[in-house]
């Protein structure tokens, strides 16, 4: 009779097997190992994998580390490499210094990044890797693992049941001010013109200091909104962290003055909302945007400091381009 560890056992050493195959089948096909993700190895999760595309519409694996739980270590459970096989002439380092200079290919192999690791956060605590994450083989990859072991699962630990949510406060488009303009001046220093409306050149005068009075009024609110703000937020997260005002496109007309990320518990996340809510309704003049859930992109690296292997976060807009060293 069989024990069912016996089962878990030999169904390993098939994956292992298998792993080592598509190795050998990468060096010989000319292709290299994409990483997305570490994540905590369950055969669930690589049943589930098995119809997503990723990067190169390639086929989204689980690689395991070298060793593991069972190699005496100790150590509490065996991690895995969400990875896909892609073509070589794309992704080695000649390839990535000339398609890093390709809007097109690099909004692509973003969304196609991002659309993964959603993927696989909707199932699990996942801790993302920087877009362009690639190796040699899948040997290389499963050592890199090996070694940083222990910092990827503390790091999986403290993501488990949270999530990323950012909070970003604008001021709005110049013309945009709610503020109501006082009322346009009579003529009054003209004989006889008590009560008559001013001249079109005073009028004009008029409404743009009136305008400008409003413009300064709204910004004089930045300050203590985004103090309220990150104040309010960080009481319903476990960590947080400012990111540089965006001056791009994705900020639109409208001049972004708070662009911070949060992580989350699960538990808290309805609180976190109401709180940022709250503080919202005190600026009515002021934009305020709550995004997420998302994966923790901007929590990869632990807080003392980076990773090698880890994201910086994207501000929400996909994972920052960046190359392991094979």
């Amino acid at each position: 009779m069989t024990h069912p560890e016996e089962h878990a056992e030999r169904a390993e050493q098939d994956d292992r097997v298998a792993q080592d195959d598509r190795v050998a089948h990468d060096r010989s096909a000319g292709h290299v190992v994409y990483v997305y993700a570490v994540v905590e190895a369950a055969a669930p999760l690589r049943d589930r994998l098995a119809a997503l595309r990723g990067v190169a519409e390639a086929r989204v694996e689980l690689l395991s580390e070298t060793g593991g739980d069972g190699d005496g270590s100790g150590r509490p459970g065996r991690l895995a490499l969400v990875v896909s096989s892609v073509p070589r002439a794309d992704f080695d380092e000649a390839a990535l210094t000339r398609n890093f200079e390709d809007l097109a290919w690099l909004e692509r192999v973003a969304r196609a990044h991002h659309d993964v690791v959603g993927a696989v956060a909707a199932r699990g605590t996942v801790l993302p890797l920087r877009m362009a994450t690639v190796y040699e083989d899948g040997d290389r990859a499963g050592r890199a693992l090996s070694e940083r072991h222990e910092t990827f699962a503390r790091r999986l630990a403290a993501l488990r049941a949270h999530a990323e949510y950012g909070v970003k406060l604008s001021l709005p488009p110049a013309g945009a001010v709610s503020r109501t303009a006082p009322a346009a001046p009579t003529d009054s220093a003209v004989p006889g013109g008590e009560g008559r409306p001013a001249g079109p050149g005073r009028a004009y005068l008029h409404r743009r200091r009136a305008q400008r009075q409003a413009r300064e009024a709204v910004h004089a609110q930045a300050g203590p909104a985004a103090a309220a703000l990150s104040e309010a937020a960080a009481r319903h997260a476990s960590e947080h962290v400012r990111h540089a005002p965006q001056r791009s496109p994705l900020s639109g007309p409208s001049q972004n003055v708070l662009n911070a990320s949060y992580l989350v518990p699960d538990a808290r996340a309805d609180a976190f909302r109401a709180a940022v809510a709250r503080v919202a309704e005190r600026f009515p003049d002021l934009r305020v945007e709550v995004t997420g859930p998302w994966a923790p992109y901007s929590f990869a690296m632990p807080p003392s400091g980076p990773d090698p292997a880890a994201g910086d976060g994207p501000d929400e807009a996909g994972p920052a381009p960046a190359r392991e060293a094979s």
